[in-house]
């Protein structure tokens, strides 16, 4: 019975000892997390894209406090929830928050099955990053879009769709929330966060083509061999060649498109602008009706005289010889002779 007493002390006593050590510990180490940050994980849409560039919906809200207690919450956007819900956490901290114009992906290029040839047949894994690591692809543009959708696997919200026509990736504007998990999936860094613009509309080089003029275009034939001719169209300072390709700055783009128009290999292209109405054809002259002339009379100018057809000469008649004097004579003495 004593072994039994003893034994229930001494376990008492080390569960006695291990308790205040563990709440010493946990008073000593205690963390101390703001009670607001739990407030704004729940205004935040907690899809943990990655996009804000925190590790999850938790990292964004620690952040957004922190910003809120050094007075700026300037940089931080969500870009899942908007500026609705930016608005939602700025109200809730107290803070002002500016305005940010939404950024949309944008698939920068256009080689479309019609224009880029296939030259070879990949037997591999089906992604973009172990058919980017075994070389060019099947065609023979070593920059262009691979088309085996790692976009479209990496976008959480259904944004990005691969084009069978086409075999190249296409982005809903409307389901897009620019949170940049497409542009972290492409190997090739083809897909970009570019400004939205308003109504949608926007303009930008469709290549990202490195190759010199004579060799883009004879792998694509809508490639971009960095003429110039865009650069110095534009008046704003909005265009750049570098290593061979263009590239427009959308913050300094003011959508002229006359970069557009002045490309000679199409690789500029302009998104939701409407369509120019087609010139209306020329009216032709309405012809005037013709009406008989009339016949004006001169003053004082005689009618017109009928030519005179002239007389046809008559043909000369045969002149009857005249009897001489002594035939008349003969003539005469037989005529008494009887």
């Amino acid at each position: 019975m004593n072994f039994i007493l003893i034994a229930v002390i001494v376990l008492g006593a080390i569960g006695l000892i291990a308790a205040v050590v563990l709440f010493a510990a946990s008073k000593k180490f205690a963390v101390f997390e703001d009670p607001r940050i739990a407030q704004v994980s729940e205004l935040l849409p907690g899809a943990n894209c990655g996009g804000c560039g925190f590790p999850g919906c938790s990292g964004m809200a620690d952040a957004l406090v922190k910003g809120a207690d050094a007075g700026s919450l300037d940089g931080l956007m969500c870009p899942v929830g908007g500026a609705e819900t930016m608005g939602k956490v700025a109200d809730l901290l107290g803070m002002a928050i500016a305005n940010t114009e939404p950024m949309v992906a944008v698939v920068r290029c256009n080689g479309t099955c019609e224009h880029r040839a296939k030259i070879a047949e990949y037997a591999g894994l089906r992604t973009c990053a172990a058919m980017n690591a075994c070389g060019a692809g099947e065609t023979a543009c070593g920059f262009g879009c691979l088309g085996c959708g790692d976009c479209m696997e990496a976008c959480q919200f259904g944004a990005i769709s691969i084009n069978p026509e086409t075999g190249i990736p296409e982005v809903d504007n409307e389901k897009c929330t620019s949170c940049g998990a497409c542009v972290k999936a492409c190997p090739r860094n083809i897909i970009e966060l570019r400004k939205k613009g308003p109504k949608g509309r926007r303009v930008f080089v469709s290549c990202v083509n490195k190759d010199k003029g004579a060799v883009a275009m004879k792998v694509c034939a809508v490639s971009c061999i960095g003429c110039g001719k865009c650069e110095k169209e534009c008046n704003f300072g909005a265009i750049t060649v570098e290593n061979n390709v263009a590239y427009i700055d959308y913050t300094k783009c003011r959508l002229c498109r006359k970069c557009v128009t002045v490309c000679p290999r199409h690789a500029i292209r302009d998104v939701n602008f409407p369509t120019p109405a087609p010139a209306p054809k020329p009216k032709e002259p309405a012809t005037p009706k013709t009406e008989p002339p009339k016949s004006v009379e001169k003053p004082n100018e005689k009618p017109a005289e009928k030519p005179v057809e002239k007389e046809k000469p008559e043909p000369p008649k045969a002149k009857v010889p005249k009897p001489s004097r002594g035939a008349m004579l003969d003539t005469d003495s037989s005529i008494s002779i009887k």
